[in-house]
């Protein structure tokens, strides 16, 4: 079992009492290298994130979640031949020439995409298989392969608790090496003894995304949600309106079931705790707050209507992505986060 490690504001909320901190071992379930993000490459040629999706997929139109299509650019005007479509005519030219005249439309080459992937403290954090942190970034670097793989922009936003590095959507592999390394670079950056600071906010994440992502953006939002700010909801709506925007919230097993018999370590980079969740104050402060962020993920899903990808550190990264696009039978974590 890994030695979990939040920030003091949730020891605080807990309750729980100093005691001495371990080190943490060198296991790449912890951290994660451009090396073994790099590696997922032929595996991300299995996963599909254009319009069209298999029917049991998170994306393919369950409770009104689903896909645009890409854009149409107009091409010509022409006459009307017997093979055309009768809606495409254009019924002001026919009715100004006396022959039935179309437009013909061709779809856009692309349609680009935005990873927003959180490599905060809040994300360092397991118990079972993997720190959220690597789940979230190998979660994002199949999601950004893919892209590629399918001759679309893909571009980024790696989450800091210092900061956002964000790069624009291109379409050449040079441009998807950065950001795969800045991923890396960041995960790398999360240790127990790394000083704490205040997180970056969901405001300040959703501000930085829509200035890159204006309209007509694939937004994939991989995160724990942890620090919701209180514009949040205005900000989510409004990138939401414009474009196809993924909640792809990761949480760790006992952040689903809060365990009565779970005692671990944890610390702020400073000071080192207990956590024991058969103390049942601490048990109901943790069920109260993975709640409270659960009906926050929720009401997002239902009011604006963007689709939830669940992704759980509890098991392996790809086999979860390729149950959420319809490959394989769905998890109970996904029918959960779905109903």
């Amino acid at each position: 079992m890994f030695k979990p490690f939040i920030r003091r504001r949730n020891r605080s909320r807990a309750g729980v009492n100093e005691v001495t901190a371990p080190a943490t071992a060198n296991d790449p379930r912890i951290h994660v290298d451009l090396a073994h993000l790099q590696a997922l490459e032929g595996p991300a040629e299995t996963l599909n994130l254009l319009p069209r999706q298999p029917a049991r997929s998170v994306l393919a139109g369950r409770h009104g979640s689903h896909l645009r299509g890409r854009g149409l650019n107009f091409e010509e005007l022409r006459e009307y031949w017997p093979s055309d479509d009768v809606r495409a005519i254009d019924w002001k030219v026919t009715a100004r020439t006396g022959e039935p005249h179309v437009r013909v439309y061709s779809e856009e080459r692309d349609r680009p995409t935005l990873i927003v992937v959180d490599q905060r403290m809040s994300m360092f954090f397991g118990t079972r298989y993997a720190m959220k942190s690597v789940t979230a970034a190998e979660a994002a670097t199949l999601a950004a392969f893919a892209v590629l793989n399918q001759d679309d922009r893909v571009g980024g936003v790696v989450i800091r608790d210092d900061g956002l590095y964000t790069q624009r959507p291109k379409r050449n592999r040079r441009a998807l090496t950065r950001f795969v390394s800045e991923i890396a670079r960041a995960n790398n950056a999360l240790h127990a003894d790394t000083p704490p600071i205040p997180p970056t906010s969901l405001d300040t994440v959703l501000q930085a995304v829509a200035h890159i992502a204006r309209r007509d953006h694939l937004v994939l939002l991989i995160s724990d949600f942890d620090v919701v700010g209180p514009a949040s909801d205005r900000l989510l709506a409004g990138l939401a309106r414009h474009n196809d925007v993924i909640l792809v919230p990761v949480t760790d097993p006992t952040g689903e079931v809060t365990p009565t018999d779970f005692v671990s370590a944890i610390s702020d980079g400073y000071q080192q705790a207990t956590l024991d969740t058969g103390n049942r104050e601490i048990h109901d402060a943790l069920e109260r707050f993975n709640r409270e962020r659960h009906e926050a993920i929720q009401r997002w899903h239902r009011r604006y209507g963007v689709p939830l990808a669940p992704l759980s550190a509890g098991e392996e990264t790809l086999p979860q992505l390729r149950r959420l696009l319809g490959m394989t039978t769905p998890t109970k974590e996904a029918a959960r986060y779905a109903g």
